[in-house]
């Protein structure tokens, strides 16, 4: 069968198509090779000229550099280009189906929007979705009361579908069960190794915890071949190092830690700020200045995590002098993005360490930071209304903070529970529990990042 000629107004976007790239017209495939070499500014100008003419592949491909930008801003903008794609595309599904689940402060209603957009992503064969998907079923289960977890991870592993394994591990994790079953793990994560690369993180966990250093060897060697072969993320290799440098993980190697970090950092301007945490969390490694040096590359690189590090020290006056001024500026840059932040900041209005003490800033910033899941924030709240620093004291309130503080599991918070339960009437107890159910409610069950399986970005 001949096929129909071209009319010229078609024949003449046919040719520009393939000239596409040679004459500066957006292409797909020039936007991927920028994004190899690390040229994210060719690269958004290629998928947003083709994102504004409605191409669901290049609406995703912008989406995703706004995510990897990790902002506030650039991650509400990611959720409104990935929803442009939604109708013609899974993939978008499943893109915008995690960044909801991990959306820090999300109602329940995203969440459950998360959890269909990531099963029909997953009915469409989507990879990377199921650990997003276990996440929200096992720390939000409020909103999905006829789940049953188990059951579901069950029938995944018994169906062979990608990820289910690794959503059994993030379940270990998550129950205080992962040391009964390293021999499991290290199976898992064997056989998935090749096609999971957060696997390198638990398999270094458990030659870590069980202090077998032949195989941990022979993993970083592998590591660091597939990183530089492209097949292994940076991100990995700094999640490596932070398990290698954790001393409740086994015996900590920093040395080994700061090798994996500089090798990546020059083309991963996030492992600066790891590199400096190290440094700060093992000073035998490196002096102040070096500290500061790190410190500089990842501010250059407008990294949060730069800021709420350098905040801190200037608030700590240990390494460096204490200058709160200086430590609310750089707090104050980091706080839309990095809890601690928040707390740090709450904690320089409680003090007075800017002269006064300003109860209202306190109390925001420390609430700001207890309910993204800062434990040592709801402690502070619950002294604060205790013993009345800079507010009128308030039994009710402190008890609420006080019980939501008790994961910290120290006898200080345990202390300061016991002691405000005691002295409140069995009116008051009775307010102060319909309080916590409710602030319980509000929160849901935030899951913290080191319970969590480090799943692939988009």
């Amino acid at each position: 069968m001949s096929l129909p000629l071209l009319r010229p107004a078609l024949l003449g976007l046919a040719v520009s198509a393939a000239l596409a790239g040679c004459a500066g017209l957006p292409d797909q495939r020039l936007a991927r090779e920028a994004l190899q070499r690390g040229d994210q500014q060719t690269a958004e100008r290629h998928f947003r000229q083709l994102a504004e003419l409605g191409y669901d592949e290049a609406q995703i491909g912008l989406a995703d550099l706004y995510v990897a930008n990790g902002q506030p801003q650039d991650l509400a903008e990611a959720e409104r280009v990935y929803r442009q794609a939604l109708d013609g595309s899974p993939r978008a599904k499943a893109r915008l189906g995690k960044l909801l689940a991990r959306k820090p402060g999300s109602s329940s209603a995203e969440r459950q929007e998360a959890a269909e957009l990531l099963e029909t992503a997953s009915r469409a064969g989507e990879p990377g979705v199921l650990l997003p998907l276990t996440e929200l079923y096992l720390f939000y289960p409020q909103d999905f009361p006829a789940m049953n977890l188990s059951q579901r991870i069950h029938d995944w592993r018994q169906q062979g579908l990608p990820q289910a394994e690794l959503a059994q591990i993030l379940v270990y994790r998550s129950d205080g069960s992962y040391d009964q079953h390293l021999g499991e793990i290290e199976r898992i994560c064997q056989a998935g190794l090749a096609a999971n690369d957060v696997c390198y993180v638990e398999l270094a966990t458990v030659y870590q915890k069980q202090g077998r250093e032949e195989e941990l060897d022979a993993l970083l060697e592998q590591l660091m071949v597939g990183y530089r072969a492209g097949r292994v993320s940076p991100n990995r290799v700094d999640a490596v190092a932070q398990v290698l440098a954790d001393a409740e993980v086994g015996q900590p190697q920093p040395g080994r830690a700061q090798e994996l970090l500089e090798a990546i950092a020059p083309q991963h301007p996030a492992a600066w700020v790891s590199l400096a945490r190290l440094l700060y969390d093992y000073p035998q490694q490196g002096d102040s200045e070096t500290l500061l040096g790190y410190l500089d590359k990842g501010r250059d690189a407008a990294l949060p995590r730069a800021e709420l590090l350098l905040g801190r020290l200037y608030y700590e006056g240990k390494l460096l002098p204490q200058e709160p001024k200086k430590a609310e500026e750089h707090l104050r840059k980091a706080a839309p993005s990095e809890p601690s932040a928040n707390y740090y900041l709450g904690q320089l209005y409680l003090r007075g360490y800017l002269g006064e003490v300003y109860p209202q800033q306190a109390l925001d910033h420390l609430l700001s930071a207890a309910r993204a899941g800062q434990l040592s924030a709801d402690f502070a709240l619950a002294q604060m209304f205790s013993q009345g620093r800079g507010v009128k004291p308030n039994p009710v309130n402190a008890y609420v903070f006080s019980q939501l503080a008790l994961p910290r599991n120290t006898p200080q918070t345990h202390e300061l529970a016991h002691a405000i339960a005691q002295r409140l009437t069995p009116a008051q107890l009775a307010e102060a529990q319909r309080l916590l159910q409710e602030e319980r409610e509000a929160r849901g069950n935030a899951w913290r990042e080191q319970n969590s399986l480090q799943a692939s970005q988009p």
